[in-house]
C-alpha cells in the first residue's frame, strides 16, 4: 500500500525551477524531460458535463496521488488503487500554500459505477475517472496531477539528509516488528525524536491501522497526519539547502513522477509560486472530524469505509464536506485557525 505523501518532491522540482529559471533554460528542460508524460489524461481536456465545479484563475490546485501499483517478491501485484490523494492549492490570492488530504476509505458516488471508495475511482476508469468522481463528490476544479512512486520517495528523504519525526511506543515497535519498513536492518527506529532514512520514513506513512501518532491519532486519521508531517519536514529541509543540491534531488526523483502537465505549465506554476515568497503550509483532511461515520458491519458491499456526514444525522450526505473543502481552498487566508462548524485546523 503506498500510504506516503510527497509534497517534497513537488518542492525540490519548484527549487530546481527557480534556479534555472534564471540560469539555464536548457539544462532545466533536459531535467524535467526525465518526467513520465500522460499526455493521454490531460485533466483540463477532461468532460464535466453536468458536474458543477468551483475554479479560480488565481488559484492552481494539482491532484498528488500515490498509486499502490508494485510487485512484490512473492508475486503479489496490486495495480491502481490510489491510497494516498492530496489536492496541493497554490493560492496566489492569498499568498498561501495548502494540503488537503481525501481519505482513501471515503464512500463516494462514482460516475457510472455507484458508490464505492474513493481509492477504488482509479482502479475502475484511470486518473480521469478519479477526476470526475471528486469533482462530483466535491466540486472542485483540479488543473493536473502528479503521480509519484515509492522510489521517489526513498530517494527525497535520502538525499536530504533524512527528516525527523518522533514516534510513540505503539508505532515504534509496529515498524520494528513488521515489513512497513521493507528492509529489515532499518527495523531499529526508537520511542521518541529521530531521523527517519527514507526507508524508515515510508514505513512510518504507511501505518495505519495499529500505532497512535504523539498527538493521538489513530487509523487513517493518524496515517494522514504522518505523511503531512513528513511532507512539512522535506520542506523544511529542502528550502534550507543550496540550489546545486536541488538540481541533484531533482535528478534523481524526476524519473520516478508522472503527470499530465508540460514542462511550460511547471515552469509557470513554479515561477508563481516562487513569486510569493511563502513557506509555511496549510492541512486540512477530508472528511472532517464530526462530519462522517464508519460504517456498520455487512452495511455495504464494498467493506469498511468512512460515511460522509451533515454533522446531525448518520445518513450519507457529503454536501458538508465540499463545503468545507472549497472554503479552505478558495476562501481561507492562512489567517487564524481555518473553522468549519465544530471544525478547526490551522
Amino acid at each position: 500500500m503506498w500510504k506516503k505523501i510527497v509534497m517534497g518532491v513537488l518542492i525540490v522540482i519548484s527549487g530546481l525551477i527557480g534556479f534555472f529559471a534564471a540560469k539555464a533554460q536548457v539544462t532545466l528542460n533536459d531535467s524535467m524531460n526525465q518526467i513520465n508524460r500522460d499526455y493521454d489524461t490531460v485533466l483540463e481536456n477532461v468532460d464535466l458535463d453536468g458536474i458543477k465545479v468551483n475554479s479560480d484563475d488565481d488559484i492552481v490546485n494539482i491532484l498528488v496521488i500515490g498509486n499502490d501499483k508494485r510487485t512484490e517478491k512473492s508475486g503479489f501485484s496490486s495495480n491502481g488503487l490510489t491510497d494516498t490523494m492530496i489536492i496541493a492549492t497554490m493560492d496566489m490570492k492569498h499568498k498561501t500554500l495548502k494540503t488537503t488530504s481525501l481519505m482513501r476509505d471515503l464512500y463516494v458516488d462514482i460516475p457510472g459505477y455507484g458508490y464505492n471508495k474513493l481509492n477504488a475511482a482509479n482502479s475502475f476508469g484511470g486518473i480521469e475517472l478519479l477526476y470526475k468522481t471528486i469533482a462530483k463528490n466535491f466540486n472542485i476544479e483540479l488543473d493536473g496531477y502528479v503521480n509519484i512512486g515509492f522510489d521517489a520517495f526513498v530517494d527525497v528523504i535520502d538525499a536530504v539528509g533524512g527528516v525527523e519525526a518522533e514516534l510513540t511506543e505503539s508505532e515504534a515497535e509496529y515498524l520494528n516488528t513488521t515489513n512497513y519498513i521493507r528492509k529489515k536492518k532499518y527495523r531499529n527506529v526508537k520511542v521518541g525524536k529521530q531521523t527517519l532514512n527514507g526507508h524508515q520514513a515510508l514505513g512510518y506513512c504507511r501505518i495505519r491501522k495499529k500505532g497512535v501518532t504523539v498527538n493521538g491519532l489513530a487509523n487513517d486519521y493518524g496515517r494522514t497526519w504522518r505523511q503531512r508531517t513528513i511532507l512539512n519536514g522535506v520542506f523544511d529541509k529542502v528550502k534550507t539547502m543550496p540550489y546545486t543540491e536541488w538540481v541533484k534531488i531533482a535528478n534523481k526523483v524526476l524519473k520516478h513522477i508522472k503527470t499530465d502537465l508540460s514542462n511550460k505549465k511547471i515552469i509557470s506554476y513554479a515561477t508563481d509560486g516562487l513569486m510569493m515568497g511563502t513557506t509555511q503550509i496549510y492541512q486540512l483532511q477530508i472528511p472532517l472530524n464530526g462530519y462522517y461515520r464508519g460504517s456498520a458491519n455487512g452495511e455495504f458491499k464494498v467493506g469498511s469505509c468512512l460515511i460522509m456526514t451533515d454533522g446531525t444525522n448518520s445518513t450519507w450526505n457529503n454536501a458538508a464536506n465540499a463545503e468545507a473543502l472549497n472554503k479552505f481552498v478558495f476562501k481561507y487566508d492562512g489567517k487564524g485557525s481555518f473553522k468549519y462548524g465544530t471544525y478547526e485546523s490551522k
